[in-house]
C-alpha cells in the first residue's frame, strides 16, 4: 500500500541514525560514550577514596548507566529537592560541572565531615550544607587530578565553587535553559551500616562532547602540548594518539601548588580545618527513674558517677578525645587538658 511506504525524507532520517525528527537528535557516539565512561569511573574512584577516608569504613561505589536527557527530565528523577554542588573547570575554558546529591546523602557526607559516623543524620542547616560542600569539593579536587591526564595534561583547578539546596523548578545548571540537554552519570555510594545514596555527575552535553573529543585526541589539548616528545605516551592515565606528548606538561613543577610533596594531596586535616565542631565537657552522668526525676525540686542534689577530683571527659561531636580538669578563668569555667585519647573513642548516649 502507498500509505505504508516510507518517504525519502524518512528513509534518510533512518539511515542517518535518527528516528523521525532529526531536529532533536543529539546523541553521543560509541567512542564518546566510551570516553565519558572513563570520566564516570574517575569520579566514582574519587568519591570512594574521599568517603572511605572520612567514614573509616568499607565503602563501595557502583557506577550506574549514564544518560543524555533534558534538565527537566533529570529533575523528575528526584522525589525531593536535592543538594546541588557546582563549579567550573579552571584550565579547561571554565566549562561547568555539577554534582547532585539527595538530601539524605548530602547530610550523611556532612555528618562524616563533622566527625560523626553517619548513623544519626542531623537536621538540615547552613552549617551542615557547608560541610557537605567541603566534602564534595574534596571529591572534585581529587577527580580533577586524575582528569588532568585524560585531558592531555591540562592543569585543572576547581573554580567558581558554590552549593545550595535546590529550589522549586530547580535545574542542575541554572544558567542553562530547562530544555537544555545534559550528560548525567549516577554513582551509588554504599557505606557499611548506612543507607546508600547516589551522587550524580552532570555536564552540559556540549561540555561532555568537548571532554570526550579531547580525551580521544580529536581536539588539540593545549597549544604548548603540540611539540614532539620522544617520551610521549607516558602518564598513569595518558590519552591516546595526540594526547601522549601532552604528558610533558605534567611535571612535578605543578605539585607545590597543592601544598605538599609527592602526590600533591592535601592532608585530611587541611581539607576540613575550617569546619566548626561541637566541644562538650562532661562532668559526670547519673541514671534515674522517671519517678525520681519527677521528685526533683530546687535544691535537690543529683549524685554523679565520678569521684571528686576525677578528670572530666572532653568530647568533640560526641567522640571522647581527651581528659581534663576544671579550672576557673576570671569568672568563667574552663578545662585544662591532662590526657589525650589516641584516636578518640565514640561515646554512646546513656
Amino acid at each position: 500500500m502507498p500509505d505504508d511506504l516510507l518517504s525519502p525524507d524518512e528513509i534518510n532520517a533512518l539511515l542517518s541514525g535518527g528516528g523521525g525528527d532529526l531536529g532533536d537528535v543529539e546523541e553521543l557516539s560509541s567512542e564518546n560514550t566510551e570516553q565519558l565512561a572513563k570520566v564516570a569511573d574517575v569520579f566514582a574512584n574519587s568519591e570512594n577514596s574521599v568517603i572511605n577516608m572520612l567514614a573509616g569504613k568499607n565503602v563501595t561505589t557502583n557506577v550506574g548507566k549514564a544518560e543524555v536527557l533534558t534538565q527537566i527530565d533529570f529533575a523528575k528523577k528526584f522525589s525531593e529537592i536535592p543538594f546541588l554542588f557546582s563549579n567550573t573547570f579552571g584550565g579547561f575554558d571554565d566549562k561547568p560541572l555539577a554534582l547532585v546529591v539527595d538530601q539524605k546523602g548530602a547530610l550523611t557526607l556532612a555528618d562524616l565531615m563533622m566527625g560523626g559516623n553517619g548513623s544519626q543524620l542531623p537536621d538540615p542547616s547552613d552549617l551542615y550544607w557547608n560541610a557537605a560542600q567541603e566534602g564534595l569539593s574534596q571529591v572534585v579536587g581529587s577527580a580533577f587530578t586524575s582528569l588532568s591526564g585524560l585531558l592531555g595534561g591540562r592543569r585543572l583547578m576547581p573554580e567558581n565553587t558554590s552549593s545550595a539546596l535546590g529550589e522549586a523548578e530547580w535545574r542542575a545548571f541554572s544558567l542553562e535553559p530547562a530544555e537544555a540537554k545534559i550528560w548525567a552519570s549516577p554513582v551509588n555510594v554504599v557505606i557499611d551500616g548506612l543507607t546508600p545514596f547516589n551522587i550524580w555527575t552532570c555536564l552540559p552535553l556540549d561540555t561532555a562532547l568537548d571532554i570526550a573529543e579531547t580525551m580521544s585526541g580529536k581536539k588539540s589539548p593545549e597549544p604548548q602540548a603540540a611539540a614532539n616528545n620522544p617520551m610521549g605516551g607516558g602518564g598513569a592515565m595518558g590519552g591516546r594518539q595526540n594526547a601522549g606528548p601532552a604528558v610533558d606538561v605534567r611535571p612535578a613543577a605543578f605539585q607545590p601548588l597543592g601544598g605538599g610533596g609527592g602526590g600533591g594531596t592535601p592532608s585530611p586535616i587541611d581539607l576540613i580545618a575550617d569546619i566548626p565542631v561541637r566541644v562538650t565537657v562532661e562532668l559526670g552522668k547519673a541514671r534515674k527513674s522517671v519517678s525520681e526525676i519527677l521528685a526533683l525540686t530546687a535544691g535537690a542534689v543529683v549524685e554523679l558517677d565520678k569521684m571528686a577530683g576525677e578528670p572530666v571527659d572532653i568530647l568533640v561531636n560526641g567522640k571522647l578525645i581527651a581528659h581534663g580538669e576544671v579550672v576557673v578563668i576570671d569568672e568563667n569555667f574552663g578545662v585544662r587538658i591532662t590526657d589525650i585519647i589516641p584516636g578518640g573513642a565514640s561515646r554512646a548516649a546513656s
